[in-house]
């Protein structure tokens, strides 16, 4: 950082000498700022804020009254001690928050953390160890981020969680770090979870995926680019839904869901091709009706998986859509979600 200064003089807050704070920082009554601190130009800390040792934050922050930010991971009793950090921050900030993150009151942030740029994180809001969360991302009132996993084979092991930029996460949402199987939990880009979702340990989530109110995802779930499950639902540990699928809300989905459908009833089965939401996202009527003769075949026709794929390859022309199908029909280790039956 650049034009700081080693001691402003902050009446009524405690600031250790070696915290390194711009001129133009303001500090309210009460807060207490350790040393190894560094606190960018412009940026406010409120009444009653904590900034433990090992913590940056960037320019023109925001950081509400009773905030406490502490990097400190040896005084959390599930961290594994002996397992190194799979943070390369250095010896000296553990806690990374960008410029322009607006935090409101009473937030708790625990662990080695990364805060991206112009992040807004609501109050009650706790962050715990391993989380790195992208730019501009919005984090509402009581969610919780990063928790451990609720895995009884969890073992404190170093694991992370990743939110990609412009992701929403609405109010009561849970979103847990990963175990060894994967080493993380990874959320895409432009996402939204609606309140009181969860998203399981080791959980892999595309882009722009929005999970209603409320939906559940087990651990190892796999979701897909642009995928929008409705409230209520739930998906079965390992699990994948393909991109552009539409999940009704409450549906219980036990087996993987191809990519470009809609499925619901109970149990859970295919229901057509999602044209309204393939047309909203700029495909053809060509492709989609492309899209609607392989599911014809799939789940139609009385073939099964393997006589389907065969007839596919062989008589219907190549495209980035049919082979996406073809792989994730093929690939699928839990079987793919029922075809229509007559009532």
């Amino acid at each position: 950082m650049t034009e700081t200064t080693s001691q402003p003089q902050f009446p009524h807050a405690q600031v250790h000498p070696s915290a390194v704070i711009h001129p133009s920082v303001t500090i309210g009554p009460y807060a207490i700022i350790e040393e190894k601190v560094e606190i960018g130009e412009g940026t406010s800390i409120d009444p009653h804020v904590i900034i433990k040792s090992g913590v940056r934050i960037g320019k023109q922050c925001r950081i509400g009254a009773g905030t406490v930010i502490s990097p400190d991971t040896q005084t959390l009793e599930f961290w594994n001690k002996e397992t190194p950090s799979v943070f390369s921050f250095g010896n000296r900030f553990r806690v990374d928050i960008a410029d322009q993150v607006h935090i409101e009151p009473t937030v708790t942030i625990h662990g080695e953390i990364t805060i991206g740029k112009g992040c807004w994180i609501g109050s009650h809001v706790t962050i715990h160890d391993g989380a790195r969360i992208g730019n501009n991302c919005k984090i509402f009132p009581s969610a919780i981020i990063s928790a451990i996993p609720q895995d009884l084979k969890f073992a404190g092991e170093k694991t992370t969680l990743e939110i990609g930029e412009n992701t929403t996460v609405r109010e009561c949402v849970t979103l847990n770090r990963g175990t060894t199987y994967h080493g993380k939990t990874t959320i895409g880009k432009n996402c939204l979870f609606m309140a009181y979702s969860h998203v399981a340990h080791d959980c892999i989530v595309g882009d722009s995926v929005i999970l209603a109110n409320a939906v559940n995802l087990g651990g190892h779930v796999e979701i897909g680019d642009h995928a929008i499950l409705g409230g209520m639902s739930a998906c079965h540990q390992f699990v994948k839904v393909g991109q552009h699928v539409m999940v009704a809300g409450g549906s219980l989905v036990r087996k993987d869901v191809p990519p470009y459908v809609k499925v619901g009833r109970d149990p859970v089965r295919y229901e057509g091709v999602n044209s309204i939401g393939l047309n909203r996202r700029g495909f053809s009527s060509e492709i989609i009706n492309s899209i609607q003769e392989i599911y014809r075949i799939v789940f139609l026709s009385g073939k099964n998986n393997t006589q389907a794929r065969t007839h596919i390859e062989n008589y219907l022309p190549y495209s980035v859509e049919r082979d996406q199908i073809l792989n994730f029909i093929k690939d699928s280790e839990r079987g793919i979600i029922r075809g229509l039956r007559r009532e």
